[in-house]
């Protein structure tokens, strides 16, 4: 049996500076999948947008830039609020959005105490697994 963490979240998608959109988004985190977290994008569409990145990159990116190549994730402050960017880039274009950190890293907070930090490998119980396996 395992676990999901999730939480609603407006991020607001930057289209030019000064100016943005709300976008409704959700943070998920399952247990049986420990090292990475889901955001789904409600965009004004018949259908949602998925992103699924590393756990440690949020965790990071609350902190200092980091990221390299699709997914990019920084702290800043923006009209007095602190927020967490996230630069995401595909083949189909790029966005730039913003989150409240507080809100990311009350989350993050939450998927930490359902899967510690460097204990991800144990929580996908790969050797039970295997012995399962290897009993038939």
């Amino acid at each position: 049996m395992h676990t999901v963490v999730e939480r609603e979240v407006e991020t607001r998608l930057v289209l030019a500076p000064g100016h943005s959109v709300a976008v409704p988004a959700r943070l998920s985190y399952r247990t049986d999948d420990p090292y990475a977290v889901h955001m789904t994008f409600h965009i004004h569409s018949e259908t949602p947008v998925h992103w699924t990145f590393a756990r440690e990159l949020l965790v990071e990116g609350l902190a200092q830039p980091c990221g390299d190549g699709d997914v990019r994730v920084w702290p800043t402050c923006v009209a007095g609020r602190e927020v967490l960017c996230m630069a995401l880039s595909s083949p189909n274009g790029d966005a730039l959005l913003e989150a409240p950190s507080s809100v990311v890293a009350a989350w993050l907070e939450r998927t930490m105490r359902a899967v510690a930090p460097g204990s991800e490998l144990e929580a996908l119980g790969l050797d039970e697994q295997l012995s399962a396996l290897l009993e038939h």
